[in-house]
Formats: structure tokens, sequence, C-alpha cells
């Protein structure tokens, strides 16, 4: 069996009185979508921000690829391959979908100042950002700037810039947020292909994408995974029907 390339262990974080996370141990596995649910208020994105580096935990261990990573900062995580993506598009919206992807491979290279060669003539870059839009869907929306994209186009290009980063993991914060119907269905199918190019531990509240797509998932109540399990194992649990999925579930 594959070694796990993220593992948490015990991870507790308290704001005065409140416990977000109470002892929260999870792993994701190579090529694997695990799921994270829970109502609102479980401690789902302070989980996140504690594997990413926002947040430093109380207690407990993150391991990345089989390595400690507690003492690395957001920016040191990023680099080693964790990319997040926000319940909230986080993209420059005065500039083209292009030219957000193009910061993006920058920011992967190291080279984020540019003062002797404008980074529009850059053939390289331009080229690398377009394959990456394709890849997400959007290389005919390359030229309209972001401001202007539906917000389906804007889940693509955030997704279009975290490939950019080449990543090892993608965390990934509701991404069906705002989304139609229609929009749901085709990132679902996205989701399904990306994760072929590194795993994903993905919040989410839209709960049948999370069975079409999760492998397993973690259910979060109050700070503390309550059952993890495959799709089936997780619709048959009581205790998560009684606190979290209800009529979904059926």
């Amino acid at each position: 069996m594959p070694k796990p390339i993220l593992r948490i262990n015990g991870l507790e974080k308290s704001f005065g009185a409140l416990k977000a996370t109470n002892g929260v141990t999870l792993d994701l596995y190579p090529g694997e979508i695990h799921a994270l649910i829970g109502p609102n208020g479980a401690g789902k994105s302070t989980l996140i921000k504690q594997i990413v580096g926002e947040i430093r935990p109380d207690a407990g261990s993150i391991d990345f690829e089989g390595q400690p990573i507690d003492r690395l900062d957001a920016a040191d995580r990023a680099r080693i391959g964790l990319a997040r993506t926000f319940q909230v598009s986080q993209i420059a919206p005065e500039l083209s979908a292009v030219r957000n992807v193009m910061l993006a491979v920058e920011a992967r290279e190291g080279r984020v100042f540019r003062f002797f060669r404008p980074v529009s003539r850059d053939l390289d870059l331009i080229a690398a950002a377009m394959a990456f839009l394709h890849d997400a869907g959007l290389g005919e929306r390359a030229a309209i700037h972001a401001a202007d994209l539906s917000h389906g186009e804007r889940r693509q290009l955030e997704f279009a810039m975290a490939l950019a980063l080449k990543p090892k993991v993608f965390l990934m914060d509701e991404p069906m947020a705002g989304l139609s119907p229609d929009g749901s269905k085709r990132m679902t199918a996205f989701l399904s292909e990306l994760r072929h190019t590194a795993p994903i531990l993905l919040v989410e509240h839209d709960m049948e994408a999370v069975f079409a797509l999760a492998d397993r998932i973690s259910v979060l109540v109050y700070g503390q995974v309550i059952a993890t399990g495959t799709v089936a194992d997780i619709r048959a649990n009581p205790e998560v029907r009684t606190a979290y999925l209800g009529d979904e579930a059926a």
C-alpha cells in the first residue's frame, strides 16, 4: 500500500474557550480525493489554514512526503508543493486571464520582479501560461480581463494558476461555491481528472459533488473527526446522519 503524501496527526487549536480543532487526524494518498465535510463552524477552514501554515496549531504534527513541515511558513509550504485554492477566488481582476497565470508561473520560478524584460514579450512564459489555461478549459478566454469572466470561469482561472505552481497536493476550499448546476457538473468532471495530476483534500458543502468525487470522506463536527470512510460508509453511519447529512444520505 502506498504511503500517504500528507498526514495530519492530532492537531489541536483553541481560540480562547473555543476548540476549533480537537485532535484532528487524517491523511491523503496519491491519486486520492479525500473530502472533508461538516456543518458551518465545524473547524474545516481553520484546519486548512493550519495545514498551509497560516495558523500555527497548539499541538499535533503535519508530515508532507514523510517529512515534518511544522516549522515551515506558508510560503515555504507552497514552494514544496501544497497548493491551496480558495472559497473566494484570489485573482487580479484588472489583468487578463493569461497574465494572471503568467504571474503564477513566475512565482513558481522565483522571478516575480522583472525589471529588464517586459513580461508580455516573454514568449516562453506566455506559452507556459497558455498551456495551463487550456488544461483548465479556459484557453479561448485568455485575453479577457479576469473581472469580465463569469464566476465559473474565474474558478477555472484559479485552477489554472494553481496548476502553474505544479503542486504535489491540492487543498480546496469549496470549489463549487456559487456555481450553477451545470457549472458544478463541469467542475466535478474537472476535479475527477485533476486527481491524476495531484491528490486533493476537498472541503465542500455540495454533497452531490462529494459523493461523486470522494474516495474517502472525513466528517468534522465541533473540531473533531467523528467518522472517516468510503461514501457508502459515511452514508450508512448513523452518527453522521444525525450530526450532518440528514436526508442527504438517503
